[in-house]
């Protein structure tokens, strides 16, 4: 497209011209005529008018530096930007302003650069693009778990379980949200393999006579006495010899029941996170991931240490007892399948003050035919039932004691329904005992809402409840507009996806984006109505005890949507000139 006379350009040094609505920066150096992108693909300011001298060009906002031939930035915090092919033909510049190529593998590297960086805005823009172009959000998921099990200081940590919290969430999302979802998830890894050093590889032992069963125990040796790097090797051997993928997941799921309640539970929720990373990209690249979840089970505080795992109740003897109960409970309940219906009293047990009676209600229910995966659900529901009866009067630190039973015990559910093991079903023990120790939450229940609450119009409703989390302490208004959506016969899906944009507009909070994940996780699950609807009135109430934040990481993300979109961000809308 013709763009300006080089006579003018000449006389003034810098023309900016507008070709197809695509805003151009002209730039005459060293008798040589340059075209870039008028937006500094940083933050958008314009670029015309901006220093130019010896083939750099400098913006003036930031004072980012670009190449004029090839737009390449000597910063890697802005980004390239775009350089157009200019001719001169008969005294008039002829810019070419078509589409690029490889769009793909351009904002796939960036995206790259971003990780490495450790730079949001790069890491939104990449995911942006990519998205728009039609590529699969698993392309970018895999990108950024194998950056971070490579790059890594600790194992798999916080930042590699919200990126695969934001993939399991994706279907709930409107579709508008699906890349905002993504640019947390990355930014988080990225966050946490910051200056992290690579993890190097670890090599399978040098033979092929190893059986499944001899694996197992040897890697719950290792973690037994801490021992990493021999317990790594074990699993890479495992991987190594094409030991199947439930029996992966059995072997981490033993050594993570074989001591009370690692970490607070952080520990089996991180494998069980791993475990489905790996599902969503179809176990590609298993051995690195597994890899970092070795350190994590090496390295765990092992709850039986606690004080209160053992006064004034000794709740590990009290597990131990039931423990050695299970096989034989577990026996009996087969000739019972499909018989076991849920006592009335049962719930009350679980959320109540005597442990011992709570595990021998847990025995009795798998005597008497109930299975693993319905006991797991159970348990996993009455952790929710604390988070929604989470009374206010309560510090605010305490969120966290009644957020990680529910974590935990979500995590031995879906680990359950992979793999049914006598060692995974201990961590349905562990989670009611965590349950238990929380009672006190619960003094006094903050009053679940009514399900005789109702309104004509829901919809009214979920139009309310993006104003309410711009308040602080709205948690008890929250639970209440939730549940009176639901048994107003408000569409859960909707409501799914607004209480998940509305998490997402927040700064990421590590406990938050857990809480979502497993709450939609659960509600899915559950059949009742009566049931699902305390299961998002827990997660609803959550994010309103920990809304509003700054929301910084919203901004960045709003700047790199208008950035992709094209937004004039800083500049004076004027008219295509000289476009022919």
């Amino acid at each position: 497209m013709r763009a300006a006379t080089l006579a003018e350009l000449q006389e003034k040094g810098q023309l900016l011209v507008r070709l197809n609505q695509q805003p151009v920066a002209l730039f005459y150096s060293n008798d040589r005529v340059y075209a870039i992108d008028n937006r500094c693909p940083h933050m958008g300011f314009p670029l015309h008018g901006s220093v130019c001298k010896d083939g750099i060009v400098t913006c003036p906002w930031h004072y980012a530096r670009f190449d004029l031939a090839s737009g390449g930035t000597f910063d890697s915090w802005a980004d390239d930007v775009r350089s157009f092919p200019v001719q001169i033909q008969n005294g008039e510049i002829w810019v070419d302003v078509a589409p690029l190529n490889n769009l793909k593998g351009h904002h796939q590297q960036r995206l790259q650069d971003g990780l490495e960086q450790g730079i949001s805005l790069v890491i939104a823009k990449s995911v942006i693009a990519l998205l728009d172009l039609g590529v699969a959000p698993t392309e970018a998921f895999q990108l950024g778990l194998s950056f971070g099990t490579r790059y890594n200081k600790t194992g798999w940590d916080t930042g590699l379980t919200m990126l695969t919290c934001m993939m399991n969430l994706l279907p709930y999302l409107d579709e508008g949200d699906r890349p905002r979802a993504l640019y947390q998830g990355l930014s988080a890894v990225a966050r946490d393999s910051a200056e992290a050093p690579p993890h190097f590889r670890v090599h399978p032992l040098p033979t092929t006579n190893l059986n499944f069963v001899t694996l197992k125990a040897w890697f719950r040796q290792f973690i037994e006495q801490r021992g990493r790097e021999a317990a790594e090797r074990c699993l890479v051997t495992a991987i190594e010899l094409g030991i199947s993928r439930t029996q992966i997941a059995e072997m981490l799921f033993a050594a993570a029941t074989d001591h009370r309640y690692l970490d607070v539970g952080h520990v089996l929720d991180f494998i069980n996170k791993a475990l489905e990373a790996l599902d969503a990209t179809d176990w590609q690249e298993a051995e690195s991931v597994l890899a970092s979840l070795v350190s994590v089970l090496a390295n765990a505080t092992r709850m039986e240490e606690a004080s209160s795992w053992r006064y004034p109740v000794d709740l590990v003897t009290i597990l131990e007892g039931a423990f050695e109960q299970l096989p034989a409970v577990l026996e009996a309940g087969k000739s019972h399948s499909e018989e076991w219906v849920q006592p009335p009293e049962f719930m009350s047990v679980l959320l109540g003050e005597d442990a011992q009676a709570i595990a021998n209600h847990l025995l009795e229910a798998l005597r008497s035919g109930c299975t693993e995966a319905q006991l797991a659900q159970i348990v996993t529901y009455a952790a929710a039932l604390r988070v929604a009866r989470f009374h206010t009067n309560n510090d605010h630190g305490d969120w966290n004691s009644a957020h990680h039973p529910f974590t935990f015990a979500n995590a031995v559910q879906q680990g359950i329904r992979r793999v049914p093991s006598v060692e995974l079903l201990r961590g349905v023990f562990d989670a009611a005992m965590s349950v238990y120790l929380n009672r006190f939450l619960n003094v006094p229940p903050a009053r679940l809402p009514d399900a005789k609450d109702t309104v004509a119009n829901p919809e009214v409703l979920l139009e309310k409840l993006p104003d309410l989390l711009d308040r602080q302490q709205q948690v008890n208004e929250t639970g209440r507009l939730v549940a009176q959506y639901l048994y107003s016969g408000g569409n859960p899906k909707a409501l799914m996806a607004m209480l998940a944009k509305l998490m997402l507009r927040e700064n990421r909070d590590f406990h938050v984006i857990q809480s979502m994940d497993a709450a939609f996780r659960l509600y899915s699950q559950l059949v009742d109505p009566a049931e699902r609807a305390p299961v998002l009135v827990a997660a609803a109430r959550y994010l309103a005890a920990h809304a509003p934040t700054m929301r910084s990481q919203e901004q960045t993300y709003q700047m790199a949507y208008r950035l992709h979109r094209g937004d004039r961000l800083f500049e004076d809308t004027e008219p295509d000139v000289n476009a022919e």
